[in-house]
């Protein structure tokens, strides 16, 4: 005899989908020509000048003769303004004409490092048997953030082990052999593909080197002073 089952529910709700943390920027998008252009960072440069001055759009029209519509168009980069009109804002801005081309010709720095010449240097783990190697610096910048990049190596085994507290967020990524690392008064076993992002401000550092050579990257970044 067929035995009887019981009816699935018809309005049974699929699982949740896992969700995605939200991100404020698209790490992937590229930036428009007109984000770009030469007339943009022209008037990005004088509502900049125009505000630190504490004037509004129509003040800076009546010290420059020029129409309220005008200069709008000038600071939203929808025109290109005449060497005449620009001596006439820079006069009423007390600003540099050069000034206004800042933001177009300002350099985004990149370095290189190539492989065995990443810079070795000592911090207080380097007497455990820590080796630490500095994958590059970018120093002041245009983002306002600091990012020291290091690949760290475990060799040898100590009997202390040095923790850090500093200011910053903290990644690491695990790249071969297996540590645990203490956060605060938590442990983490992390193996070679683990990861570990932390505020840097509790204490931290290795705990066991539970298999060596062990080899992990430390991106730290923190605000520009």
């Amino acid at each position: 005899m067929p035995q009887d089952h019981e009816p699935e529910p018809e309005d049974a709700a699929p699982a949740p989908a896992r969700q995605k943390p939200g991100l404020t920027q698209d790490p992937h998008r590229v930036r428009e020509l007109a984000e770009r252009n030469l007339e943009t960072a022209i008037g990005r440069e004088v509502r900049t000048f125009r505000r630190s001055q504490g004037m509004t759009v129509a003040d800076l029209a009546q010290a420059t003769g020029l129409s309220i519509g005008m200069l709008s168009k000038i600071e939203n980069g929808l025109t290109s303004p005449s060497l005449t009109t620009l001596q006439i804002l820079s006069h009423a801005l007390s600003a540099p004409l050069t000034a206004f081309f800042r933001r177009y010709e300002e350099r985004r720095e990149v370095q290189h490092v190539r492989a065995g010449e990443h810079l070795e240097i000592e911090r207080r783990g380097t007497r455990a048997g820590h080796q630490y190697h500095l994958l590059g610096h970018i120093g002041s910048n245009t983002s306002g953030v600091v990012v020291e990049p290091y690949l760290i190596t475990l060799t040898g085994q100590s009997d202390t082990f040095p923790t850090f507290q500093h200011d910053g967020i903290e990644l690491l990524y695990m790249l071969e052999g297996e540590v645990t690392y203490r956060h605060g008064d938590q442990l983490f076993h992390l193996k070679p593909g683990d990861s570990l992002l932390f505020d840097a401000d509790a204490r931290h550092g290795p705990e066991e080197l539970n298999q060596l050579p062990a080899r992990y990257l430390s991106v730290i970044s923190y605000p520009q002073s």
